[in-house]
């Protein structure tokens, strides 16, 4: 959740169990995670996983004591405009990487100020491509240090700079 707020991310989850179940789990939660405070997100119950139908959440690998298939554990990632920017739907049995949550967050929010793309395994403070979409005076105009990968293609398009940096 630090991580979380330092981005200026707002947490919410959805459970398919009931608001009582949820109070219970969150103790559980509160107690492995040494959670002194208040809880920190909301957690929305949706019993008759009509939300999690609509948002495709279920995997039917995975079926609960009653035979209903088990709720995925997705992750969706809403930005201001509230655009869907990114969904992962990890097996009901398998647990999410925040590590991987918080680099992709971290990408969207540098993406989205500056013309830049974020290449695989980037992480905050690695090089980063200039977009492609980006003129070559443009981005002559707007870094110093450009690096250009020279290709089989013999096109230019791969253009890498050190990550822009807030003043």
């Amino acid at each position: 959740m630090p991580e979380f707020k330092r981005l200026g991310v707002k947490v919410i989850a959805l459970s398919c169990n009931s608001v009582d179940s949820h109070r219970k789990w969150i103790k559980d939660i509160k107690s492995y995670g040494e959670i002194i405070d208040e809880f920190p997100y909301p957690i929305i119950e949706d019993l008759n996983r009509k939300l999690a139908t609509a948002l495709g959440m279920l995997d039917p690998a995975e079926i609960d004591q009653t035979g209903l298939p088990m709720s995925a554990r997705a992750v969706f990632i809403i930005d201001p405009a509230k655009k869907m920017r990114l969904s992962v739907l990890y097996p009901a049995t398998t647990g999410r990487n925040f590590d991987e949550i918080i680099r992709v967050i971290e990408s969207l929010q540098l993406t989205e100020k500056y013309k830049v793309a974020t290449p695989v395994d980037w992480r905050k403070g690695d090089d980063v491509m200039i977009d492609p979409s980006v003129s070559e005076s443009e981005a002559k105009a707007s870094y110093n240090d450009i690096k250009t990968v020279m290709l089989p293609s013999g096109r230019t398009y791969l253009r890498i700079v050190p990550q822009p940096i807030d003043a």
